[in-house]
């Protein structure tokens, strides 16, 4: 803890790079693993059907409403959950130091822009944003109109489902799930963009990375490739805190806890 506040202490910019373990904290599930998705989606236990089989673009085409069933439920379960202080703590950090602070996540949930932090690369995309499935368009749109009624037993959409405005079509959310090529990655391209053009740029760049596990190993390669310069990565983590080639700071503890721990030492950002 006392490496991780000299770091903060000396830090010029910040990046924080988020897994879903960061949510936890605020009572969203992080997926890991078969029971622990089936004890947030006790449905799909029934079914027998895993998080991996259910982010399957396929079943936009073949059964839109478990798909939408699925993905309905996490849009509502996303606009309802208010992000934990950890969020707050981290940007007041960051606003103070004069190079800001940058978001990298894989992270769909939207929670980093309802917490108020304005730069948030979304690896995934965002569940907040549809795409037309049929490929009329490669237009991206907000789904802030959208409302998706959902049967509490089957966890089944109820029609009509989210339509394309250009084709009237189905629409899906603008996610890069498993095994997709169809997925538009404009919006978040121009996230990255902006990130890597902010990354040339800084000075005394400081990684902190919470919540990002092995599975899916997006948001950990892109940690260690940030701060591979200097080794000033931040990893924290409660399960898989271990950091490649020893550099950097290893916390095996949640995101909340470790950072109320460190704003109670008196991290200044300064």
């Amino acid at each position: 803890m006392n490496e991780a506040a000299k770091l903060l202490d000396g830090a010029g910019a910040l990046l924080i790079c988020a897994g879903a373990g960061m949510g936890v904290d605020s009572g969203l599930p992080d997926f890991r693993g078969g029971e622990g998705f089936w004890r947030a989606y006790p449905p799909y236990a029934r079914l027998g059907l895993r998080f991996e089989e259910l982010a399957d673009p396929r079943h936009f085409a073949e059964d839109p409403e478990l798909a939408w069933g699925f993905y309905g439920h996490r849009l509502s379960l996303y606009r309802r959950t208010v992000p934990h202080e950890g969020f707050r703590l981290l940007l007041s950090l960051g606003s103070r130091l004069p190079g800001g602070v940058r978001v990298f996540t894989s992270n769909v949930d939207g929670q980093f822009q309802k917490a108020g932090f304005e730069f948030v690369a979304e690896a995934h995309g965002s569940i907040h944003h549809l795409q037309c499935l049929a490929g009329c368009t490669d237009a991206i749109w907000p789904a802030d109109d959208v409302e998706v009624p959902i049967d509490p037993d089957t966890m089944r959409a109820v029609p009509p489902l989210p339509s394309c405005p250009r084709c009237g079509g189905l629409a899906r959310p603008n996610i890069l799930m498993f095994g997709d090529f169809s997925w538009v990655p404009d919006r978040s391209q121009a996230q990255l963009d902006e990130l890597t053009a902010w990354r040339r740029t800084a000075r005394d760049l400081v990684v902190v990375e919470l919540g990002a596990g092995q599975a899916v190993p997006t948001v950990r390669r892109y940690s260690e490739l940030a701060s591979a310069a200097t080794g000033a990565l931040i990893r924290i983590n409660p399960r898989e805190p271990q950091i490649r080639h020893g550099r950097g700071v290893s916390i095996a503890a949640g995101a909340l806890e470790t950072l109320r721990k460190l704003d109670a030492a008196g991290v200044s950002g300064e």
